[in-house]
């Protein structure tokens, strides 16, 4: 999941600077004022991209005056008047940089990214004048030290807790030299940051495989190249057939094209993407990053900068992490080197005397996968219609918690292409609004990801209604057939619905607390065990209706799928566990690396044992996941939560997919506590007893 994180802080920027364009925005600017729409969506039908900047620099004006108020408040500090005040603080900010960076991310244009890079060193200084605002840790450290006098309540000591952590690990502590350094560290890191992931769109976007010649599609299944002579068209390339990076391009072509010098070109484009060293190239940009997160974990006193970041995760060390991943890492490549010689055992068997590598994995596991299980992907999407995966989707939810969704087409979209559903509990009663947007588009990041238009809270004693976000990049509609999906999009699906039902049904009073505001190695619970009724017999059959007759999906192919769904796990594991393992070797260095790129993920391949047919799921230079959305020392996050959640299906399994009972704890524990207590101890309330390895194990066919 690619989330876009907003940190509620604040800067010492006037917004009697704006030029005289940004002026003549300011009368009718839709964010000066709470949006007059149906449930505060925003009103995108107004929203010009000339009204960000005005908006941008009122906003953090607005917010410095309210701090500005709560250090000279000249009565004693309280919990009301200090932690609540500051967390009700910058709404205008919220509200501007909520949508700006959903549309910067799902919709964007050379504006938008020129704004971007305009605004990320305001915000930057921004947010390290609140953060480092002595008078304000002042009031915030005198709560801190008497909170046990306070007569506050969980979620109340918890907001405490967690405000003055935050402000210790952002610099309040240090003297004013070591402060002036650390912005400056947060100020580069900012910029590089909206450079990679910009880097990196351009890259996706500017690779094409077209094709002219139709024994060249030889393999491929009718319905991908029809998606690919549409793609053709739509780029003025009429007759021919386009494939691009685009995973719903790229990887039905990997798993199917016989031409093997086609994929290995489609294939390295992918993995080279930003290291082509041109005007796109990452490599000196992640260095460089690195090398400043080094800086910024020493200013603030720790080792590493996974020491840094793990200190304030459920998994605490770097070492905790190590054990999991490398545990997870040995059984997944035992596996993966079975594997591995059933493919090349294939490849001699059909007359060949090629070494299998990457470009061939995706191939001959489909191939393998065939003759194993007499199971073909791709004969599962004509079931697999996206409005019925959709119908399917809610119905679950429906099932479980009783929430019903009701499409609206009165509301204002920011693309065409969306859909729009209120959101009500069983009763009718109001719970939120839920944007969906389902295909790629040369504005659109590539990968799916959950965002929050506005987070739920409580404001002035009234709830707040969440606004989410949900952005995919699946299979599109070709000629007349509808959008029709793999798996592998249906459980997407269902993982980026999960993380919208935590922000959905999130009943807390904080906006600091609320949704998905927790532990980043705890958020991935509630969209990942979603995916598990995705792949329930029992759902399958609820959402598997054939797209031309209506037919149930037969129950011997979901066997079929149910068997082969074990397959190729040495790969996935591998590919996946991998990444995570990256990650955590650019964040554990104490010093920057003088290798290459190339040179360091070479060294971590060989200490990890993952092997040469195999790729990193995201190699560094188009690693967005750690060096531009959010996840740095986090990756390993998705394997923690997978932990989580197959055991917390197992609660279920134990008693019945849809109990009500377990149901009601989940939601009340889980997706709507947020951030009010620690992640563990919310787990247990949950489960009764912390996680065990036993049920994942299992699911992997690896116990």
């Amino acid at each position: 999941m690619k989330r876009v994180i907003y940190t509620i802080l604040v800067s010492g920027l006037l917004f009697s600077g704006c030029s005289q364009g940004e002026k003549e925005t300011t009368k009718d600017n839709p964010f000066f004022s709470a949006f007059d729409t149906p449930y505060q969506v925003p009103p995108f039908n107004k929203i010009q991209n000339a009204h960000y900047m005005p908006a941008f620099k009122k906003g953090m004006a607005e917010q410095k005056e309210e701090v500005k108020a709560i250090v000279e408040n000249t009565n004693a500090p309280t919990f009301e008047n200090t932690i609540e005040a500051l967390d009700n603080s910058g709404m205008m900010l919220r509200r501007v940089s909520s949508v700006f960076s959903n549309l910067k991310s799902s919709d964007t244009n050379d504006e938008l990214q020129a704004i971007a890079k305009e605004v990320s060193p305001l915000k930057s200084k921004h947010f390290d004048d609140i953060n480092m605002n002595a008078g304000l840790f002042e009031r915030i450290k005198k709560i801190y030290n008497k909170k046990g006098d306070l007569n506050l309540n969980g979620e109340q000591t918890k907001l405490l807790e967690d405000t003055y952590k935050k402000f210790v690990r952002n610099g309040a502590n240090l003297p004013e030299e070591k402060q002036n350094e650390l912005r400056e560290v947060n100020k580069k890191l900012s910029k590089l940051s909206l450079e990679f992931d910009n880097n990196l769109l351009a890259e996706t976007n500017n690779f094409q495989l077209l094709i002219d010649n139709e024994e060249d599609l030889k393999g491929l299944p009718e319905s991908i190249r029809q998606s690919a002579a549409i793609a053709a068209r739509e780029n003025g390339k009429e007759g021919k057939w386009l494939f691009t990076l685009q995973k719903p391009s790229l990887i039905p072509f990997l798993q199917f094209s016989e031409k093997r010098e086609l994929r290995e070109k489609l294939y390295t484009a992918y993995i080279t993407r930003c290291d082509h060293n041109n005007e796109f190239d990452n490599k000196e940009i992640l260095k460089e990053m690195v090398a400043l997160r080094i800086e910024k974990a020493n200013l603030l006193g720790y080792k590493t900068y996974a020491d840094y970041i793990l200190d304030d995760r459920m998994a605490k060390t770097p070492e905790r992490v190590f054990n999991l991943l490398d545990k997870l890492m040995k059984a997944g490549n035992e596996v993966a080197k079975k594997e591995r010689g059933e493919m090349q055992q294939m490849i001699k068997a059909d007359g060949h005397s090629f070494e299998l590598k990457p470009w061939d994995w995706w191939f001959y596991a489909e191939k393998l996968r065939a003759k194993k299980y007499n199971f073909n992907e791709e004969s599962l999407r004509p079931y697999f219609k996206l409005e019925n995966v959709l119908d399917g989707m809610f119905t679950v939810a429906n099932k479980l918690w009783g929430v019903q969704m009701k499409e609206r087409t009165d509301l204002p979209k920011y693309n065409k292409g969306n859909k729009i559903f209120e959101v009500t509990e069983a009763n009718g009663d109001h719970i939120g609004i839920l944007y969906m947007d389902f295909f790629p588009r040369a504005s659109k990041s590539s990968g799916a990801w959950m965002n929050s238009f506005m987070k739920q809270h409580t404001k002035d004693g009234k709830k707040v209604a969440p606004v989410i976000s949900v952005v995919c990049n699946f299979s599109k509609p070709t000629g007349d057939k509808p959008a029709l999906l793999n798996f592998e999009e249906v459980s997407t699906l269902y993982h980026e619905f999960g993380h919208a039902l935590h922000g959905l049904l999130s009943d807390c009073t904080y906006y600091g607390q609320s949704g998905t505001s927790v532990s980043r190695d705890f958020v991935e619970l509630p969209s990942q065990i979603m995916e598990n009724w995705a792949g329930e017999p029992e759902v399958i059959k609820m959402y598997g209706k054939h797209y031309e007759t209506g037919e149930t999906i037969p129950d011997e192919l979901i066997k079929k799928m149910k068997k082969a769904g074990k397959f190729n796990q040495g790969f996935e594991l591998t590919e996946f566990i991998g990444a995570g393992l990256l990650d955590m070797h650019w964040h554990i260095l104490k010093e920057p690396t003088q290798k290459s790129v190339k040179e360091f993920e070479n060294d971590v391949r060989k200490k990890i044992g993952l092997i040469d047919e195999i790729e990193f799921r995201y190699r560094s230079p188009y690693f967005s996941h750690i060096f531009a959305g959010g996840y740095a020392v986090g990756y390993y996050g998705y394997a923690w939560a997978e932990i989580l959640d197959a055991d917390a299906f197992q609660a279920f399994k134990e008693t019945d997919i849809f109990d009500q009972e377990t149901a009601k704890k989940f939601r009340k524990y889980i997706l709507s506590a947020g951030g009010t207590d620690e992640a563990m101890d919310l787990y247990v309330k949950f489960r009764g007893h912390e996680p065990t390895t036993d049920a994942l194990l299992e699911r992997r066919g690896l116990k």
